[in-house]
Formats: structure tokens, C-alpha cells, sequence
């Protein structure tokens, strides 16, 4: 079996993601993420007639984000009409599984050069409602339902804080910790490398920093917010008129919910978009690339739908086992920030030093763009190694659905 290589990483910068207050909100989805494949493939001077095929993300296939989007995006970018395309959807983990798909091909020797990526337009889609008023994952689906009940995820993460013991101070604590971290990175220009500023298309910078993070968060201030989820309690689901309590207590009968997520505890609502080049040795070596990594191992998980947020530890068992690795092996961890439970109970279950789990930061602070999240984190953490000069890392986050992808590389 080949090996998979990186050979590059780019991403748009994070905009808030509010119709007409974001940076990016203006931009049409394929047009954002167009816009990193014009700077990746500007950079490496990227022979589009060469790529076998384009894997992309998005979460949100609806109406702007539907059609294919990967395929729109690259034609947008003027990238030659053989490069072909396909876009997926594993909810959050979408930027991952985009990336590993893309890898298995170049590992099969059916592809030996893809480029793999994300995009999300979190001010769009928010436009765009419930849509056939339904909040839940399951679609409105009630046979699924009944098997299966998938509350909202905030909800969700409530629910593993009050099962496992996490409280308000502890995933508060993390939160702030997030915003500092984000702060020394963006301050020292840790981000910097796989950056792309997005510009209009008259040429003016739109967005060329985060947009998102808040560093003068403390637990001072965090202590003043609201919890949002116990307001989401008693809201109908749909037209059936089911609460999310009610869903809540079809499995848990007996749980006495102690909400302690919020805004500043949870993932941040942007928009971004990311993109990485993937490619064999043998193509690297033909148009001279110098390979920044390669693809360990990967692996996806699934559990449990109705707490849904709980599958990176047991994703991130797989990987390593599948590399033959600890997690002493490990030198930088990412686990997406979706809410800060999630984080916690990485580190505390898989027993990690702090000080190598999102070392710059994460969606706390910086914003998960849901699709895009993952592409962006495995740029973060290539970066990071090499800044670092360290060799491995361990990328993995929580999806719908309860499931979870996750990815291990290495530096070459």
C-alpha cells in the first residue's frame, strides 16, 4: 500500500458567522472556499489537470451549500474541468473524513494526486431556519426516533457534564484557557502559515485575521452568562409537539440535567473554509514537492446517538492501535472544542498532559465552521509540529449521530 502525503494545508480566517456582521457572510459558500483553492494551488503551483479527485465537506448541503459544492468551488477557481469532485456530509467531522477518504484513495494507488477540504457559511445557512421545522438530526424520522432519540448536541454535552461529573467552574475554566491560548497564537503568529486572507473580488481585503475570539475572557466574566440549553428543554421538536425533555427521557428517565454550557463555553457560529493537497511519493518526486507529512493511520468510530459527543476517546483508542502507537507517542493532540465537556473528558479519560491538547486554542475561542473544522485542525497541528519541531499528532472531534473520525501524522 502507497503512503499518503501532505503536501500543503490552507484555510480562510474565521468570520463571525451573522448575515451582514461577518466578515465572509457576503461571500457565496462555493465562493469562499474557491477562494482557499486559488491560494493553495497558487502557492504550490498545482497542475489542476493532475488531480484525480477533489473530496470536500460540508454539513449544510442546502440550497447555496448544495449542488455538489466541491465541484462548484473548484470550477470557480478556475481549476481545469478534469479535476473532478465529490462532497460528503458526517456532520462535524466532515473536514477529517473528507481528508482521510482523500488519503485512502492515494493509499489504494487508485489516485495519486487529491485535494480534500471543507467548507461551512454558518451566517448563511442560519437563514435559513428549521427547515420542515424540525431541530433534530434524526430529520423527522419518527421510526428512527423512537429507537434512537438524538437531542440537540448542546443538550447533549449537559448531559455528559452531569453524568460524568464535570461542572460549571471545570468546563469554564477550559474555556478561558482556550481564549488565552488563541490569543498567544494569533498574537505570535502561530496561524500564520496556512492563512489565506480572503479578498473581494475587487481586489480589497475582506478578512485577514480570526474574527471570532474574545481575549479578555475570564471566569469573572464567563460566571455572568446564562446556560443556553435548559431553555431548549421544553421547545417542541416539531410539528408533533415533543419536547427535547421528553426526548431526553425516553433513555434517561431519572437524569436530573445540570446545564453548564453557554456561549462562552460552547463552539463559536463562523464561517470557513479549508483545503489540503494530498498526493503519493512518486507524484511529489515528478513536479518536485517536498512533503510535509505523512498519513499514519485514520480510523471512524460510532456509540451512542442519544449522548452523541462522547466517540473521540474511543476513536482516538482506534487510531492508535491501527498505528501500533500510544498516546505517548503522541506529541500535539486536537480534540474539536464542539462544547467543553468534550475536551475535558478527552484529557481526563485518555489520562493526557494538558499542555499538548489544543496548544493554540480551539472552537471556544477561534469558531468551528462545522465541515471545515477538521481540515482547518489538521493544518493547525502540521503547522504546530513544525514550528515545534515535533513529529507526531493526534486529530480527532465529536460528530452527529455519535460518531467520530480521527487521524494520526506524522512529520517527514
Amino acid at each position: 500500500m502507497a503512503d499518503a502525503y501532505i503536501i500543503d494545508a490552507a484555510r480562510s480566517p474565521r468570520g463571525i458567522g451573522k448575515a451582514g456582521k461577518g466578515a465572509l457572510s457576503e461571500f457565496h459558500p462555493s465562493r469562499l472556499l474557491a477562494k482557499v483553492f486559488e491560494g493553495i494551488a497558487e502557492r504550490n503551483d498545482l497542475n489542476t489537470a493532475d488531480i484525480d479527485d477533489v473530496v470536500v465537506g460540508c454539513s449544510s448541503q442546502v440550497e447555496h451549500q448544495g449542488s455538489c459544492i466541491g465541484r462548484m468551488a473548484a470550477l470557480d477557481a478556475g481549476w481545469d474541468e478534469k479535476a473532478s469532485a465529490v462532497t460528503l456530509d458526517r456532520f462535524c467531522g466532515s473536514g477529517i473524513t473528507s481528508v482521510n477518504l482523500a488519503a485512502a484513495n492515494v493509499m489504494s494507488g487508485m489516485d495519486d494526486l487529491c485535494v480534500a477540504g471543507g467548507v461551512e457559511m454558518m451566517s448563511y445557512t442560519a437563514t435559513l431556519g428549521n427547515r420542515d421545522n424540525n431541530r433534530t438530526v434524526d430529520g423527522g424520522n419518527l421510526h428512527l426516533r423512537e429507537r434512537h432519540p438524538q437531542p440537540h448536541q448542546g443538550i447533549c454535552a449537559d448531559m455528559i457534564a452531569t453524568l460524568e461529573g464535570f461542572s460549571r467552574e471545570d468546563v469554564d475554566a477550559l474555556a478561558v484557557e482556550s481564549q488565552r491560548r488563541a490569543k498567544l497564537a494569533i498574537d505570535n503568529g502561530h496561524f500564520d502559515k496556512s492563512l489565506i486572507p480572503i479578498t473581494n473580488d475587487d481586489g480589497t481585503v475582506a478578512l485577514d485575521r480570526e474574527e471570532f475570539p474574545r481575549p479578555g475572557t475570564t471566569m469573572e466574566s464567563l460566571a455572568e452568562l446564562k446556560t443556553v440549553f435548559d431553555q431548549f428543554m421544553d421547545l417542541p421538536i416539531d410539528n408533533t409537539g415533543e419536547t427535547f425533555d421528553q426526548l431526553v427521557k425516553r433513555k434517561y428517565p431519572d437524569l436530573k440535567i445540570n446545564h453548564v454550557h453557554h456561549a462562552g463555553n460552547s463552539s463559536g457560529v463562523v464561517d470557513g473554509a479549508a483545503a489540503l493537497i494530498l498526493s503519493n511519493k512518486e507524484y511529489a518526486d515528478k513536479v518536485g514537492w517536498k512533503p510535509r507529512a505523512r498519513i499514519r493511520a485514520m480510523a471512524t468510530v460510532g456509540g451512542d446517538p442519544t449522548l452523541m459527543l462522547n466517540e473521540p476517546v474511543p476513536a482516538a483508542q482506534k487510531v492508535l492501535a491501527r498505528a501500533g502507537m500510544t498516546t505517548d507517542d503522541i506529541d500535539l493532540f486536537e480534540v474539536n472544542e464542539a462544547f467543553s465537556v468534550v475536551a475535558a473528558k478527552f484529557i481526563r479519560d485518555l489520562e493526557l498532559d494538558p499542555e499538548k491538547v489544543n496548544v493554540n486554542g480551539g472552537a471556544m475561542a477561534l469558531g468551528h465552521p462545522i465541515a471545515a473544522t477538521g481540515s482547518i485542525l489538521i493544518g493547525t497541528v502540521l503547522d504546530e509540529l513544525e514550528r515545534r519541531d515535533l513529529n507526531t499528532g493526534l486529530i480527532t472531534m465529536c460528530t452527529g449521530g455519535g460518531m467520530a473520525p480521527a487521524i494520526i501524522i506524522e512529520r517527514v
